[in-house]
């Protein structure tokens, strides 16, 4: 496949406007686009207008499973005046394309699939499979990792790689992620008269300072060697509908990035633990929800899978632990243990910002990347 090709690929699938959803153009063009290679490949519904799709190649007899992954949604665009070129052009400006998911992350989902499409043409010598899973809602949930894992298309995975962007890290383990929210019930009334009423906001108040105080003794007390300290964030609060009323209903949501020293359960727990002596010591009526609940994870730093890719460098590449999440959350849930890593095109500040890119030949270099990994971790 020409370089022109390759970079418009990755333009059409950066134009498709597939926020949060839509999901299904995206796989759709994807289908079409290996079906015109000679590769089959099945959409796995998940919800109207949403499907992930599924692909492989397979030579040989091994039963070696090489997992290629990548999310077809992106985030909102923002205030797109703040944007120097439309967020959906998919604009070029030197070694530099510009759009909503163009690192987070688009580019490596093209880079997968194009390297498939090359792995099979080229009609290279491997033995086993590799098999492109490209999911729906990973920026809201995690969705189609999800379903894909429920499904088995994780069980005989060998090895996967999370192509997210990493601009040239190996990314081995990452913490987890729990999204919660807590519901205040207070009793409207008139502000000129706040004796006839319980104000929900002041009751939020109480468990702000309550959680802010916890998460940090917990950040300190727990630190992990590879992934540093639990971070916690107070991230909306809603609450009130006029200046001149007690508001009688707020809420508030959090967000909470974990790490194995202090893992999901025991920071669900302390959560609750807090909302129920706030409730006790003040006669609140606060309500906590957990909203999303995704776990660390940590594969092997020294994996196969990892000494295959490092295999392709002169000089040995980084191998980290980051903060964000990924669709491994949901794929390591699967019944059979495997090697992973994180590893794609982009830098890995540049998701949900405003004027996102990736450079060119960052995502042309990593389609080369992939078939060479390929080829010697099934070879």
């Amino acid at each position: 496949m020409e370089k022109e090709e390759k970079v418009k690929i990755l333009q059409d699938l950066i134009k498709i406007k597939s926020i949060n959803g839509n999901e299904e153009e995206v796989a759709i063009y994807l289908q079409n686009l290996l079906k015109n290679h000679g590769i089959d490949s099945k959409l796995i519904k998940y919800a109207e207008g949403r499907s992930s799709l599924v692909a492989e190649i397979k030579k040989g007899s091994s039963h070696r499973v090489l997992g290629l992954t990548g999310h077809m949604d992106v985030v909102d665009i923002g205030n797109e005046e703040l944007w120097t070129y439309p967020p959906f052009s998919a604009t070029i400006d030197g070694d530099k394309l510009y759009g909503r998911g163009s690192t987070d992350m688009k580019s490596g989902l093209a880079a997968i699939t194009i390297a498939m499409i090359e792995l099979k043409e080229a009609d290279v010598n491997f033995d086993g499979t590799v098999r492109l899973l490209a999911t729906v809602g990973e920026e809201v949930g995690e969705l189609g990792g999800r379903q894909l894992t429920e499904l088995g298309y994780a069980d005989d995975l060998s090895g996967l790689i999370i192509a997210e962007p990493t601009n040239y890290n190996l990314v081995y383990t990452h913490m987890g992620s729990i999204n919660y929210s807590v519901v205040s019930e207070g009793k409207a009334a008139h502000s000129s008269q706040p004796q006839e009423g319980f104000n929900a906001i002041n009751h939020l108040n109480e468990f702000i300072t309550a959680i802010n105080a916890e998460m940090a003794q917990i950040a300190e007390e727990y630190p992990d060697s590879e992934l540093g300290t639990t971070i916690h964030n107070i991230t909306v609060i809603r609450g009130g509908n006029q200046v001149n009323a007690i508001p009688g209903e707020a809420i508030l949501e959090g967000n909470i990035r974990s790490v194995p020293t202090y893992d999901n359960d025991k920071i669900k727990a302390k959560l609750q633990e807090v909302v129920d002596k706030v409730n006790v010591g003040y006669d609140y009526k606060l309500t906590l929800a957990i909203d999303e609940d995704k776990i660390s994870v940590q594969s092997d730093k020294n994996s196969t899978l990892i000494q295959t890719i490092q295999s392709e460098f002169e000089t040995p590449l980084p191998v980290i632990g980051i903060a964000g999440t990924t669709d491994a959350a949901e794929f390591v849930k699967a019944k059979n243990k495997f090697d992973f890593v994180v590893f794609g095109p982009g830098v890995s500040t540049l998701p949900h910002q405003i004027n996102e890119y990736v450079e060119i030949s960052n995502y042309l270099d990593m389609i080369g990347t992939y078939q060479n990994i390929a080829k010697k971790y099934l070879g």
